[in-house]
């Protein structure tokens, strides 16, 4: 009855040292964007960007490779600067935001790699999901934000064939670059 007890005693200790592991930063939609660069006519790159980010990164502390990430993303705020051009991106000659409003990321993996880190996940755009790896450095050390919660960072790359989504499937590559170039920026905050 002792030893039992003894038991019940230590896994009620270390209950909260296995949840303290694990912390949970939300995606600060203000401070976060997608930007992308394509290329027009095999001669310029048009670039963009895209906000309304919006997720969670539940952040293991002791050990990063097992942090998760899921992310929605607003495709209704693309904008390259162009109202003609990014009307047009929405239509359903490409984006079709009416029937596709948004994206979702969500990890599969993380995996160091140096000092950055490889995180692979499905990437569900244009209705299609595809997986994808993203070259991220972060998490940036934290620092306390005008909300008194730490607030930390990670940047991100990938590049990303438009013709896997689906996306502009009439405009030859000769046209509309089928790489599409992926910078992410986020600024989590610490909940």
């Amino acid at each position: 009855m002792k030893r039992l007890a003894f038991l019940t005693g230590i896994l009620a200790l270390a209950a909260p040292l296995a949840l303290a592991q694990t912390s949970t930063w939300a995606i600060d939609p203000a401070h976060s964007e997608i930007e992308f660069v394509v290329r027009h006519m095999a001669v310029s790159n048009v670039h963009g960007r895209i906000g309304g980010v919006q997720g969670n990164v539940l952040l293991n502390d002791t050990d990063v490779t097992k942090s998760t990430v899921t992310v929605t993303i607003d495709a209704t705020t693309l904008d390259t600067g162009v109202a003609q051009r990014d009307t047009h991106l929405k239509s359903p000659d490409f984006f079709d935001i009416a029937k596709f409003p948004a994206a979702n990321f969500t990890s599969t993996s993380v995996v160091k790699n140096g000092t950055h880190l490889n995180v692979s996940g499905n990437l569900t755009l244009h209705g299609l999901t595809r997986p994808v790896e993203l070259d991220v450095d972060g998490p940036a050390a934290a620092v306390p934000g005008m909300d008194h919660k730490p607030h930390s960072g990670f940047s991100a790359t990938t590049t990303i064939s438009r013709k896997d989504f689906g996306i502009g499937p009439n405009f030859p590559a000769a046209v509309v670059g089928d790489d599409i170039k992926l910078t992410i920026e986020l600024e989590v905050v610490k909940q």
